[in-house]
């Protein structure tokens, strides 16, 4: 009898003795949109593999939310903190889309990764794409214009649920991308001129995915660059796993 694919490309990484040990200290949960999972200087608890939900790390800069730094998905975990011998979150986690995960006690994933290479392994090669990923975000940020920065974060958060059409308001894509809500409506509407997007109501659907690659900046193919050839072993080796959708 043939198995369900493995929902977190993390965890589908792992072989299938490691991973049905670790399943045993796995609970599904589900992620609500608004949810804070953790909080800057707070103890963190649980860590969590989304399956179909999608989280950003932001900053806070005197009690506000500041910035994006970093979004994490079905691609990965959250709670990399843990997995360094740290015990406190250095941003907040907030639930951006509403979905499933795997929760984990921090507890648990300290004692499993005595146990297993292979989950030290993959975490190690994760927490390298998380750093090329808030890395290039600072600079993207900085440098290049709301239009290809917006396209970005519309493909990286595609990737990271598995699905062209997700729910996003003007306002919180301003948070997002830290500018303020006009430039999102200008540059959304720049896009959905070129009909690369639909957008209406806080509802947005990637139409022409090839398109709009064209229109983001080259971080978003710089990010992914670290995570495809990890995406592409996997496959090379037969291990359950969900594609990115198109």
């Amino acid at each position: 009898m043939n198995q369900a694919p493995i929902a977190n490309s993390l965890l589908a990484a792992l072989p299938g003795k490691d991973y049905q040990r670790l399943l045993t200290g796995l609970e599904p949960v589900t992620l609500t949109f608004g949810e804070i999972l953790y909080e800057p200087r707070k103890a963190i608890r649980h860590v969590y593999f989304p399956t179909d939900s999608l989280v950003s790390l932001l900053t806070l800069a005197d009690g506000h939310l500041a910035l994006e730094v970093g979004m994490v998905g079905r691609e990965g975990m959250l709670g990399i903190p843990v997995a360094l011998g740290i015990n406190d979150s250095p941003v907040r986690a907030l639930v951006q889309g509403t979905g499933t995960a795997l929760r984990m006690t921090s507890a648990r994933l300290r004692s499993e990764l005595r146990k297993s290479e292979h989950l030290h392994r993959e975490i190690n090669r994760y927490i390298h794409e998380r750093i090329v990923q808030i890395t290039q975000t600072a600079a993207c940020n900085r440098f290049h214009p709301i239009e290809g920065r917006l396209a970005r974060w519309l493909l990286m958060t595609r990737d990271r649920v598995g699905s062209n059409h997700f729910c996003m308001t003007q306002e919180i894509l301003g948070h997002m991308l830290g500018v303020l809500r006009v430039a999102v409506t200008n540059a959304a509407g720049a896009l959905q001129q070129r009909k690369l997007i639909s957008y209406s109501r806080g509802e947005i659907s990637i139409l022409d995915g090839n398109g709009l690659e064209a229109a983001a900046c080259q971080c978003y193919q710089i990010v992914k660059s670290v995570r495809d050839p990890v995406l592409a072993e996997q496959a090379n080796h037969g291990i359950s796993t969900i594609a990115v959708a198109a």
